[in-house]
């Protein structure tokens, strides 16, 4: 089934689709806590018409399979920690650079698993980078220290200033879903990253790319939708079109999903 490209306001005459939302995990004093930050589940949840399901990074302790088998969509969220390099034959990250292999064991075999089930999935800012390891790919651990390309970590400010920053533009992959749900070849995104993608995934196809050359939005083609950005639409997505009309075909995507999940 071809990717959804049009903006389909959720219906209320059939239950919400269940998308879930990974967690992270962060250390408060002397708690452990699994977290996801508001924003992402308003945006599942009013932007998408889903209903957010958290997921504590539980690793292998939580077979992907069978959560995917609860799942109508997955969103993957961004976050401060990287992929750890081992994970896509990397060189050893730099002592100072945070981690979170909680994460790492949930996001990873969960993507793979939501792949063979053709679940929807959004990716976003880490998600877009974990989705590219899990399925072959690797990263660049620094993108400001690569020749050519340009600083892409956020500004210094408020939480408003870093998000609502038009870093630069992205160039959209002509005929790709970018392109059709945007209706334009090209965006003004912010920009929040220093990792991000180098090798891409085998079968992902480039569907935003960064003046410098940094691939900034992925699709998997032959998916119902698996989708991926570096940058956060999230972000205001009830203003900005590009943002709905991304949340919304993610929505649709669940709901079809679900549709058939429940007819089976």
């Amino acid at each position: 089934m071809p990717i959804a490209s049009a903006r389909i306001a959720p219906s209320g005459s059939e239950p919400a689709p269940v998308i879930g939302i990974v967690c992270c995990v962060r250390e408060e004093k002397d708690h452990t806590l699994h977290t996801v930050s508001e924003k992402y589940i308003h945006a599942a949840a009013e932007g998408a018409g889903g209903m957010p399901v958290l997921m504590p990074a539980l690793g292998d302790r939580i077979l992907a399979e069978h959560a995917v088998a609860r799942l109508d969509g997955l969103l993957l969220t961004g976050s401060r920690t990287n992929v750890e390099p081992h994970h896509y034959d990397g060189p050893p990250s730099l002592p100072e650079t945070p981690h979170d292999p909680a994460r790492d064991g949930m996001s990873l075999p969960l993507i793979r698993a939501a792949v063979a089930a053709d679940l929807p999935v959004l990716a976003i800012c880490l998600g877009i980078q974990e989705l590219n390891v899990a399925l072959g790919g690797s990263l660049h651990q620094r993108v400001a220290e690569v020749p050519g390309r340009l600083d892409h970590r956020a500004i210094k400010g408020t939480l408003e200033e870093r998000y609502g920053y038009h870093a630069h533009g992205v160039a959209l992959t002509p005929g790709g879903v970018f392109e059709r749900l945007a209706g334009r070849s090209g965006l003004m995104v912010n920009s929040l990253h220093h990792q991000g993608i180098d090798r891409l995934a085998p079968d992902m196809r480039i569907e935003a790319i960064a003046p410098d050359g940094q691939i900034e939005g992925v699709s998997l083609p032959q998916a119902r939708f698996i989708v991926g950005v570096q940058w956060h639409p999230e972000y205001r997505f009830a203003e900005e079109p590009f943002s709905a009309a991304l949340f919304s075909a993610f929505g649709e995507a669940c709901r079809a999903f679900a549709r058939r999940r429940r007819a089976a």
